[in-house]
Order: C-alpha cells, then structure tokens, then sequence
C-alpha cells in the first residue's frame, strides 16, 4: 500500500476536513445536521478518493481523479450555499473553507493533467532503432 502522508493534497484535505468538523460544530441546529452533515460526509469522500487514487497504479488514476474533482466542486458548492443560508458564524470561516476548497480544486487539477500525461501514449519514450 502507498504512502499518502506526504501528499500536499492529502495534507490540505486533512486539514479542511478538521476545519469543517470543526465550524459545523457552530452552525444553528437547523443547519448542523442537514447542511453540516453534507459537508463532513463529502470531506470524508476527498480524503478517502485522495487515498484510492494514490494506490492505484498511474495509468488507471483518471476515473479516480474525475470523481475526485467533481467531489471537490460539490463540496465547494455546499460552502457557498451554507454561506447564502448564513449557517458560518462568520465570514471569515466562509472564507478560510472556501479558499481551502480552491486550493484542493488546483491540486486535483494539477493531479488530473498529471495523469492524463502519464497515461497518453505520447508519454512515452519511443523506441530507438525500429525505423523501416
């Protein structure tokens, strides 16, 4: 089994999950286990799409890394519309969240291109000494 530890992705996941589990704890109890629930879960799904995705060989990462990205978004949109709804305390909670959720959205991206390079064929080295 991979390392997944070292991982800037993982690390930032980590981290905003913690942050999440953290400011649903001050959301009006309307919100907390509708609108809170939805945004632990979906941080949990991250972290375990992060760790799926990093033990599992390169060149079949991409389905991995498509459903993490659109995880990631989804996410995001769940901040903005507890952020419409007014369920964070404050704006700045909104804010540290949101601009986490930008970050993890770069990272995946980053990941994504990563991996579509590795897969195509153009990837790789072409064989010396096989002309015609």
């Amino acid at each position: 089994m991979a390392k997944y530890e070292h991982l800037p992705i993982y690390k930032q996941a980590m981290e905003l999950t913690v942050f999440i589990e953290t400011v649903v704890r001050g959301f009006p109890r309307y919100h907390k286990y509708a609108l809170g629930t939805r945004l632990r879960e979906k941080s949990w799904e991250i972290i375990g799409l992060i760790v799926k995705a990093n033990n599992t060989p390169v060149k079949q990462r991409r389905p991995l890394l498509l459903n993490l990205r659109d995880g990631i978004e989804e996410l995001n949109v769940a901040l903005t519309v507890a952020r419409e709804v007014k369920a964070f305390q404050n704006f700045n909670s909104y804010r540290h969240a949101a601009r986490m959720g930008v970050d993890l959205s770069r990272q995946s991206e980053g990941w994504l291109k990563g991996a579509a390079a590795a897969s195509s064929p153009e990837s790789y080295p072409a064989s010396k000494g096989t002309g015609p």
